[in-house]
């Protein structure tokens, strides 16, 4: 703002009588410019240079165009101290306020590099704490567009109380309205677990990072030399820690598949995901399974592209694609209406579950469940994991989040053997025994506590070891297994499968169930909460 403006805003003697009308519009005028415009035009220039928008220039790139309205543009923070009395930016370093998704309503806040380098202060937190409260009692999604270097140190322990305020909000709000971090700049310390108490986060590579302890503190206290990226950029969370959902390249395609998943999903848990019209037939046949899934349990397929086949026009957003790869977790539409995929995926370490497939499904469904998204699981699984690394790391309870997942679920729920389902797995991964809705199979499935080579080793070990040709005896027993316990008819002969079907009829059977159950309800007993493994 020029000398003659500020002239205009505050005279000498601060005195605003005798003002017309038109002076005051002309005061607020300038400040408002003051408040698009940053209190300094060369940090814009800076924020560029390094690569990344402003904080409203993400916001315009997230919400339809001419949609945002903001709150509270004109609060200051209140602090002294260090200087900070005589600096007291408008927006004190956060832009909040809500727009429209593709017409439907979305609060999001962002911060403000350029100010304070989107620290965190007392301001700047009750400023996102009321949002977050007005997203909550508006029953809509709230967007996070994180870039902050942190809590305000000039502020001490006020700053830190701000973030207190921000996790109690992201926890009371989870399961109630969904919740998306997007991060385009640092996230250290604290700041960082109101990302991971949010559904889903996305990152966007070389200007994204997240970590408790930054590389610094690191080296000081282990000798690790380790950069930014290497210790928290964007694919070490997608790929090694899940803590990402999703990364991308640049901003502009980040937005876009924010908006792409805001589009997917209910506004709140009150609420049931949107349909749309469909121009993919619900009765095609899907004649291509019968090509792309072999018939030999041992060989290797893509279960993406049986996800592809059957779901609405081919199209299905995969979440946490680089993290636990064993399993896939997609939102599709299948008839128009949004489920969430969770399937076994032999193209990965045979389809096994281990630790972080478990609780990446496990997520998943809980996800699905909090916000009515129906589940169709995809199984194809030869058993959990085994290992010293997995049993020592808590495989036991780990595997059990995705147990509790399933069996908490109130959603609609269909499960489909496509070939192997053996021992606990066959069970963890909605089987019928712990409330899949329907549990069909095709006719190649092959449900059993094991493997027929395994069973007959042990069921058989004495008479295999006695034998003049154990190998003839062992295949002999092998065959003898299959025929009675593994025939792909046997479940079914028990009810613990509702039908063996023609793959070929996938698509149209699972569309008619998701019909069936779409007015399912189902009522938890009366409790607090559970206590889930952890």
């Amino acid at each position: 703002m020029s000398a003659q403006e500020r002239t205009l805003v505050g005279r000498p003697d601060g005195s605003r009588s005798g003002w017309t009308t038109d002076e005051r519009l002309e005061e607020l005028r300038l400040i408002k410019k003051e408040v698009l415009q940053g209190p300094d035009p060369a940090a814009t220039d800076r924020q560029h240079a390094r690569g990344k928008l402003t904080a409203r220039e993400r916001i315009e790139l997230l919400l339809d165009a001419g949609s945002f309205t903001e709150v509270e543009p004109l609060r200051r923070h209140r602090a002294t101290g260090f200087g900070l009395e005589a600096n007291r930016p408008y927006t004190d370093g956060v832009v909040t306020g809500w727009g429209t998704v593709h017409g439907r309503t979305v609060f999001v806040y962002a911060h403000d590099f350029r100010i304070f380098g989107g620290a965190l202060g007392e301001a700047h937190a009750t400023k996102i704490h009321k949002l977050m409260d007005m997203a909550l009692a508006a029953g809509a999604p709230l967007v996070s567009l994180n870039d902050g270097a942190g809590a305000r140190i000039q502020e001490g322990v006020s700053a830190l109380a701000g973030y207190g305020g921000i996790f109690q909000r992201n926890t009371r709000a989870s399961g109630i309205i969904p919740q998306i971090s997007v991060m385009l700049g640092p996230c250290a310390g604290g700041a960082s677990y109101s990302p991971a108490l949010t559904d889903f986060v996305f990152m966007v590579r070389g200007i994204a990072q997240m970590f408790i302890t930054g590389p610094d503190v690191v080296r000081a206290v282990t000798g690790e030399e380790i950069t930014q990226d290497g210790l928290g950029g964007a694919d070490v969370h997608a790929a090694t820690s899940g803590v990402a959902h999703f990364v991308y390249d640049d901003v502009r395609s980040c937005m876009e598949d924010v908006r792409y998943l805001l589009s997917l999903l209910p506004a709140n848990n009150r609420e049931l995901p949107p349909t749309v019209p469909s121009g993919d037939p619900s009765d095609r046949a899907c004649d291509a399974l019968l090509d792309l899934v072999p018939n030999d349990p041992s060989a290797v397929y893509d279960m993406r592209n049986v996800i592809e086949e059957i779901v609405d026009d081919g199209e299905y957003f995969e979440v946490h694609q680089a993290w636990a790869a064993n399993v896939v977790c997609a939102l599709a539409r299948m008839g128009g209406g949004l489920v969430g995929v969770v399937a076994n995926q032999p193209s990965s370490h045979a389809g096994v579950l281990d630790i972080d497939a478990s609780e990446k499904a496990a997520r998943f469904v809980q996800f699905c469940d909090a916000f009515n998204i129906p589940l169709v699981t995809l199984i194809d699984v030869p058993g959990f994991l085994p290992g010293v690394g997995q049993e020592h790391n808590g495989i036991i309870r780990r595997g059990a989040k995705l147990l509790y997942a399933y069996c908490n679920a109130t959603v609609p729920r269909i499960s489909l053997v496509l070939r192997k389902a053996y021992g606990g797995a066959y069970i963890v991964m909605d089987s019928r025994s712990i409330g899949a809705d329907l549990a069909l199979a095709w006719p190649s499935n092959e449900i059993a506590v094991m493997g027929a080579e395994g069973a007959a080793n042990i069921i058989f070990r004495r008479e295999i070891g006695a034998a003049e040709n154990p190998e003839e005896v062992r295949q002999k027993r092998i065959k003898q297994y299959k025929a009675e316990l593994m025939h792909p008819y046997y479940a079914a002969e028990r009810g613990l499968v509702d039908d063996v079907i023609d793959p070929r009829d996938t698509r149209q059977i699972i569309i008619k169930s998701l019909a069936m159950l779409r007015a399912k309800h189902t009522d938890l007993p009366s409790r607090k909460h559970g206590n889930p493994p952890q």
